[in-house]
């Protein structure tokens, strides 16, 4: 008789074609969580637009994101 089945984990995606992501979909791309990426995107390091009264990331603001942390001059240990 075969063993039941573990059930896999919910994974949301988003739809790969959005233009605009919402800041929690730009933290799961990012891999970051979500309270580091509003931080992020109050403090201005990740640009951000509204949409009436919602706050969207558009995707190239991720690749220039990082783009400029891949530009930051390494810290010596």
């Amino acid at each position: 008789m075969a063993e039941p089945r573990a059930a896999s984990p919910v994974v949301e995606t988003a739809d790969p074609s959005s233009v605009l992501l919402t800041v929690e979909e730009a933290a799961r791309r990012l891999r970051i969580g979500r309270t580091t990426c509003f931080k992020l995107v109050l403090a201005g390091e990740i640009e951000s637009v509204t949409v009436g009264r919602l706050r969207r990331v558009p995707l190239e603001a991720l690749r220039s994101y990082v783009t400029k942390l891949r530009s930051r001059p390494t810290e010596a240990a």
